[in-house]
C-alpha cells in the first residue's frame, strides 16, 4: 500500500521522511499520534521524543494518520519513504 502526503513546505516532507522510517535498519520510528491542530501532526518516537509536523492541510492529516495507523498497531511494516518536493510517498506492506 502506498500513500503520497503533501507537507507545508520541503523542510517539513523531510522532516517527516527522516522520522517516521530510517532506511538503514528498515526501522519505523513512530510510535504514536500524539495530538493533532488542524494541519499539524505532533507524532511520538521510539526514543519517547514529540516532534510536529505540518502538513498541507487538514486532509492530509487525516490521511496520514489512517494509513499510518495499521504501522502504529504492528499490523503492517513501512518499507520505503520518499520524497519529492513538499511530498512524502510512503509504501507500506
Amino acid at each position: 500500500m502506498k500513500i503520497q502526503i503533501t507537507c507545508e513546505d520541503k523542510y517539513e516532507a523531510q522532516k517527516l521522511a527522516s522520522l517516521i522510517f530510517i532506511k538503514e535498519g528498515k526501522e519505523t520510528y513512530i510510535t504514536g499520534i500524539l495530538n493533532v491542530v488542524k494541519n499539524e501532526l505532533v507524532i511520538s518516537l521510539k526514543d519517547k521524543s514529540a516532534h510536529s509536523i505540518l502538513l498541507k492541510n487538514e486532509d492530509e492529516v487525516e490521511n496520514f494518520a489512517d494509513f499510518i495507523q495499521s504501522v502504529i498497531d504492528k499490523e503492517h511494516t513501512l518499507i520505503s519513504t520518499k520524497i519529492n518536493e513538499y511530498v512524502v510517498e510512503i509504501v507500506k506492506e
